[in-house]
């Protein structure tokens, strides 16, 4: 079933630009991303991905180009544009030795938010481990505590780098999940990512980049489409399933578990 996006455009980036020295990271790149889109970003490593992000979070300095969220140019109101959006980065750090519902409860009031904390960890299937420390989570519970954290204040965009790196078949398909149902929210989902299934089953728009440009822009299906259009063939062999299903199925665990 198709779903429905918003014709609202809740980012706009025009020409944004980031520089080391003789080094340009990011080349004057724009686009824009929907209201209730997942919008993926793909490269290399070095590409200029997170890069990108890092400017539009305002952890780092724009050196051309502009950043427009929600009406708020991201360089001049750089508090306004924390307050709405969420983050989960590559590698999540929280306090040692503090409980999953202190932690929320600390997120919500640095918002000015009041939070019904056994209902946040119940969404994510964290309901029995409120009294556990992060330290004890598995990679994939860690990974999914880090998103509803990252929601107290329920955002308007959320920003995920990576996000399923380092986790098993089915804490990664866990975690789809999970994202869907973010989107499903209205809330904007940007995301970078190395796994390509990945990218095809969540995004609803793709910008490849590579060396710092945007070399590519579409739906999954256009993009596939478009290099089918170029006379681009391989050998294949279709099968009803492959390895990581088998792996899912013979180890598959409650969600809480994993």
């Amino acid at each position: 079933m198709t779903r429905h996006i918003s014709d609202e455009i809740i980012l706009k980036v025009h020409k944004l630009t980031k520089k080391y020295d003789d080094k340009v990271a990011v080349n004057g790149i724009s686009f824009e991303v929907r209201k209730g889109e997942v919008f993926g970003i793909l490269g290399p490593n070095g590409a200029g991905k997170t890069t990108t992000l890092e400017m539009i979070e305002t952890l780092r300095e724009i050196d051309g180009g502009t950043a427009t969220l929600a009406g708020l140019n991201v360089a001049e109101h750089p508090y306004e544009v924390r307050a709405i959006i969420g983050v989960q980065p590559q590698a999540p750090g929280f306090q040692d030795k503090t409980k999953l519902s202190e932690l929320i409860q600390m997120f919500a009031a640095a918002y000015g938010e009041k939070v019904d904390v056994k209902k946040f960890l119940d969404d994510v299937n964290l309901g029995d481990k409120a009294n556990s420390f992060v330290e004890n989570l598995s990679g994939g519970q860690k990974q999914r505590f880090s998103i509803t954290a990252a929601l107290v204040h329920n955002p308007k965009v959320f920003f995920l780098d990576e996000p399923t790196t380092g986790l098993d078949p089915q804490a990664r398909r866990n975690l789809w999940k999970l994202i869907e149902e973010v989107r499903d929210r209205g809330i904007s989902v940007i995301l970078t990512t190395h796994y390509m299934d990945e990218a095809e089953v969540l995004c609803d728009r793709i910008a490849i980049m590579d060396d710092g440009n945007i070399i590519a822009l579409d739906t999954p299906k256009n993009l596939i489409k478009n290099l089918l259009a170029k006379g681009f063939t391989k050998n294949q062999k279709v099968e009803q399933a492959n390895l990581e299903d088998v792996f899912i199925e013979m180890t598959g665990k409650g969600l809480a578990a994993i």
